[in-house]
């Protein structure tokens, strides 16, 4: 059992899933941080000096047992923001990773066959140069 643990552990998708799980990981930490560090500020600053992070609305109170019941929505919407950014990039990424799969179009013909003599002529060739036939254009 431990063998094929091994085999599936360090056969290469899984390695590459981690590795794109982490690289993946990452990559959310420095869109949060361009989100809520760059992107939002100005945006904010254009709706009147708005911080999108300190948007809520109070749904009860705070009292001396229990803290204030808040709904959140500027954080909503940074993370609506976040997850944009992330799935365009994942967009623009997989776009990328298809294009370089797609295998390259086929070129033309540069030859044909004689029907004479089954030697290889030009495309353009309209006399066999093997057999000296006369070719249909």
């Amino acid at each position: 059992m431990f063998k094929e643990f091994k085999e599936f552990a360090l056969r290469g998708n899984v390695v590459d899933m981690a590795v794109g799980i982490i690289v993946g990981a990452a990559f959310g930490t420095i869109v949060r941080s361009l989100v809520a560090d760059v992107i939002m500020p100005p945006i904010g600053l254009l709706l009147g000096k708005v911080d999108f992070s300190n948007l809520y609305l109070v749904l009860e109170p705070a009292t001396a047992k229990a803290e204030a019941v808040t709904l959140r929505y500027g954080l909503f919407i940074n993370h609506i923001v976040s997850f944009v950014i992330v799935a365009f990039c994942t967009f623009l990424l997989v776009k990328q990773i298809n294009k370089l799969r797609r295998p390259a179009p086929a070129a033309a013909p540069t030859t044909k066959e004689c029907p004479f003599c089954l030697s290889a002529i030009p495309v353009k060739a309209t006399k066999c140069a093997h057999c000296t036939s006369s070719l249909a254009a």
